[in-house]
């Protein structure tokens, strides 16, 4: 049963049907076809994966975002950046990293951090004689540290899917959060003075004071966030509507960027947004029910077990196979069925499942950015009006410093668990 869901999985892909609709269609036609179960079953595990309290987060989350973006939260977060990083060459490409990890503290994904700061960010690039190319590149690459630095989406969806504290994975992806936003920082800085761009950066900046006056609502909005869940004043479930209704009373009360009449479409905006990834999380949770049922996980734990002799070589493995799955498969979709397979060998070979999540989540962030299916890069190509083929050749560096990063992350826990150990 199994191998026929991947293959009707795997050609349906092929055909370029949607991920959710090509993972039900696999697993509906697996219980059709070998089992005697009744189809009601389908709707039941598809209900039954997304009544989840931890879930609630995410439409919440999408929605904090868009109200940030339309609010004008994004722009002050911009400016701020700029007079912190842009008076030097290469800072304005430099704010590009600072915003996103910025934002990323609230919005808890990568395609908003894209849409809301590429938006920006991009066209100030161009203006100021970048390579189109590579500002769309480093977009949708620091667009990334909107699931590593928490609040995160797919860190919700691994904590669900093999039982870890939420609170516990937020805390882990401070220090893997920072670890990569200095990284790209220090990579673009390099790139800028070898190659002459950005020397007018700090031309119409605004002083650091009066941007940081002009910030400073939107620069409290991580601290409550982030701090109400550290000092478990709120779940991170609670955490998420927290965050709406703070950038709803910035955005229409003090920055009055957001009318009445704009919320309808930020709504459905948001709507939409939330409705694909819980089509995907449902569709991801029947597959996962099935593989579960057919004694795969168990299987592959075994295989694993006894084809790796060490935790080092088996965190290797499941890297390269990660990066390769990511760049296929969509990042909710491939957490859903994988940490339930994956999380009980790590902790086999004695790998903290906080610190395997990480690995997971980083690992499969990398996808958002690489072809065939990068949304982030979809995204900034369409930000920036350009092909995929024009910036797949700007992206390979910023790739190689991100995997660079992984490789430390993966075999320094204490990067991951730093944080985590000072916080719980």
């Amino acid at each position: 049963m199994t191998s026929f869901m991947l293959l009707v999985m795997v050609g349906l892909f092929a055909l370029s049907v949607p991920i959710a609709v090509a993972v039900a269609a696999a697993s509906i036609g697996g219980i059709a076809v070998f089992t005697s179960m009744p189809l009601i079953v389908v709707a039941q595990k598809l209900v039954t994966t997304i009544d989840s309290f931890p879930l609630m987060a995410v439409p919440f989350f999408i929605l904090a975002g868009n109200l940030m973006e339309a609010g004008g939260i994004s722009h002050r977060l911009v400016d701020f950046a700029k007079a912190v990083v842009g008076n030097v060459q290469g800072g304005l490409a430099c704010s590009c990293v600072l915003t996103c990890m910025i934002f990323a503290s609230v919005s808890g994904s990568s395609v908003a951090t894209t849409f809301a700061i590429g938006s920006i960010i991009i066209p100030a690039m161009i203006r100021h004689r970048y390579p189109a190319e590579f500002a769309a590149a480093l977009q949708a690459t620091s667009a990334e540290l909107g699931v590593i630095i928490p609040p995160s989406i797919p860190m919700i969806l691994y904590g669900v899917s093999a039982e870890v504290s939420i609170g516990e994975l937020f805390a882990a992806g401070i220090g893997p959060g920072l670890l990569i936003g200095g990284a790209l920082t220090v990579f673009v800085y390099i790139t800028c003075k070898l190659n002459g761009w950005g020397r007018q950066d700090g031309d119409g900046n605004l002083g650091f004071v009066k941007a940081t006056e002009r910030a400073a609502l939107a620069l409290l909005m991580p601290v409550i966030i982030i701090g109400g869940i550290y000092q478990g004043v709120f779940t991170p479930t609670e955490a998420s509507v927290v965050a709406v209704f703070y950038a709803a009373i910035v955005g229409m009360g003090v920055y009055r960027a957001i009318g009445l009449t704009d919320l309808g479409p930020i709504l459905k905006k948001s709507v939409l947004s939330s409705a694909i990834i819980m089509f995907i999380i449902a569709a991801a949770g029947l597959f996962s029910f099935l593989i579960t049922r057919a004694g795969v996980p168990a299987a592959i734990g075994a295989w694993i077990a006894e084809t790796f002799g060490s935790g080092a070589a088996f965190l290797l493995a499941v890297n390269l196979f990660l990066f390769i799955v990511g760049m296929f498969v969509e990042t909710s979709a491939a957490i859903i069925v994988l940490a339930p397979i994956l999380a009980p060998v790590a902790v086999h070979f004695g790998i903290d499942p906080v610190h395997f999540g990480l690995i997971m989540v980083v690992n499969l962030a990398l996808g958002m950015v690489t072809p065939p299916f990068g949304v982030n890069l979809f995204a900034a190509c369409q930000v920036a009006g350009l092909s995929l083929e024009r910036i797949v050749g700007r992206l390979i560096p910023f790739v190689l410093v991100v995997f660079a990063c992984l490789m430390v992350i993966t075999y320094v826990p204490a990067v991951t668990l730093f944080f985590r150990n000072l916080v719980y």
